[in-house]
């Protein structure tokens, strides 16, 4: 089987990204946005794929974390969709509850071609310097730019960290599900999954 790497850069004038991506890797690579609790997210993200996963941002990060957080979602999901290829054989769909000391969040995807985003979490105020609400922008990022059907709900948590570390790890770990070869045809009645 050929691998499914993809290697994006991007620039503009807020950021420069430059992201690798594996999905048939042993979930080894490096994170570097500048911003800490975000490459905590990101490590996890690596690590419960097990995805290969080098991310580099170099982000207008003085302004506030925006641009660095959506743009990577972007560069991420546009990885994402290049490494899929023709998505021929995929599992295509994934339901995984992770929790996280008193959070449990879940995340039910289909790798469809259509992007729509479900965000049913409530995430407000900060972890140290880090808003909590730029998740909802990276998934919905993510989403847009990999083509992702994306449900992410909120079970019952109350602790910020923990709910974004579980959204994270469910996030990492239904996309590893929903990739994983299968079969060998494309798994769609229209033969296509664009």
């Amino acid at each position: 089987m050929t691998k499914r790497i993809a290697e994006i850069k991007r620039k503009t004038k807020e950021t420069d990204i430059a992201i690798k991506l594996g999905l048939d890797g042993d979930g080894i690579g490096k994170i570097d946005t500048g911003i800490g609790f975000f490459d905590h997210m990101l490590d996890l993200f690596r690590v419960h794929s097990g995805f290969d996963t080098d991310i580099y941002c170099k982000g207008d990060i003085a302004v506030d974390y925006h641009h660095s957080v959506e743009d990577i979602a972007i560069v991420l999901g546009q990885c994402l969709k290049t490494a899929l290829g023709d998505k021929k054989g995929i599992k295509r769909y994934a339901d995984i509850a992770i929790p996280m000391d008193e959070a449990l969040a879940r995340v039910t995807l289909d790798i469809s071609g259509r992007p729509f985003l479900v965000f049913n979490v409530t995430l407000k105020g900060k972890t140290g310097d880090f808003d909590l609400d730029l998740i909802e922008e990276f998934m919905r990022a993510l989403s847009i730019h990999a083509g992702l059907t994306l449900h992410i709900n909120l079970i019952y948590g109350n602790n910020g960290h923990h709910i974004a570390e579980a959204i994270f790890k469910a996030l990492a770990r239904a996309l590893s599900d929903a990739v994983k070869i299968v079969g060998d045809k494309i798994p769609s009645s229209k033969g296509v999954l664009e």
